[in-house]
């Protein structure tokens, strides 16, 4: 079996077998504008009752939001060099996983799917669709990516989705972001979800003396003793990119969430959804 088949099989069953009940969907709970109250009826998702109307009235009521109405969800892979990366699978494989998921959710839950790759311009795009091939289409396009090379950059990125949606829509956005993204506009008009894909060897690498590392977005040779100062510096450098990329992003009113190549990405991804 190839690596997309393994990707495209593990996600929809994930998606299919393992959420459900009163998990349809890895967008439940996103938290859409409020559109109205009813009555409680069997089935519904009793994370949604309102409990306050529940004990004026003496009967449950739910509160109902955009997201159980048709969504567009515009899944976006950003992939510049530094993707090229990991220790157990690339970053870039994590990426075409994640991607996979949101698709497979997104027409488990009847909402259009919509798909773009970026780098310091946009590389492809799909239109809107339920069509279950699309999903294994942008899988493979991730995965075949050359990387190496490719530079970011995401003022292209948001300027190109500020004009080419025209409906509001769920945009998530894939990448490591190792460059802090302006997003203040796109979110005025758009919900901008931000899912950081990182590999855990690049955030507290370890130390190994004298060696050569070529940097896969600009390639370029850096030669050094990688020794427990240097790396220590390097590792506060990462946390204080952070640091600041969440504070630029909380400004903006962007939630995200990190997800290491390591770890189960569907947990990741409902843990954010549903407000955990």
């Amino acid at each position: 079996m190839s690596k997309l088949q393994k990707i495209l099989v593990r996600a929809r069953r994930q998606v299919f077998s393992e959420m459900v009940g009163n998990n349809p969907s890895i967008f439940q709970g996103e938290g859409y504008d409020f559109v109205e109250l009813r009555e409680y009826m069997p089935g519904d998702d009793i994370r949604h009752i309102d409990w306050n109307i529940t004990a004026k009235l003496q009967k449950p009521y739910i509160k109902i939001f955009r997201e159980e109405r048709e969504l567009n969800i515009v899944v976006v892979s950003v992939l510049n060099g530094s993707v090229h990366f990991g220790s157990k699978k690339f970053k870039q494989e994590t990426i075409a996983e994640v991607s996979a998921l949101l698709g497979f959710s997104t027409l488990k839950n009847g909402d259009l799917l919509s798909s773009y790759i970026f780098t310091d311009r946009m590389i492809s795009h799909s239109k809107p669709s339920k069509k279950l091939h699309q999903i294994q289409k942008n899988v493979d396009e991730i995965l075949g990516f050359e990387a190496i090379g490719e530079k970011l950059d995401f003022k292209v990125l948001s300027d190109t989705l500020f004009t080419r949606l025209k409906h509001k829509s769920l945009i998530l956005v894939i990448g490591d972001f190792f460059e802090i993204p302006d997003f203040k506009l796109l979110a005025k008009k758009h919900e901008v979800v931000a899912l950081i894909v990182r590999d855990h060897l690049e955030e507290k690498p370890p130390q190994m003396g004298f060696a050569s590392l070529v940097d896969p977005e600009s390639g370029v040779t850096l030669e050094g003793d990688f020794n427990a100062s240097s790396v220590e510096a390097y590792a506060k450098k990462v946390h204080a990119h952070d640091s600041a990329l969440y504070k630029r992003l909380r400004k903006d009113q962007i939630r995200f969430t990190k997800i290491y190549t390591d770890t189960n990405a569907s947990v990741a991804l409902r843990r954010l959804f549903e407000g955990r």
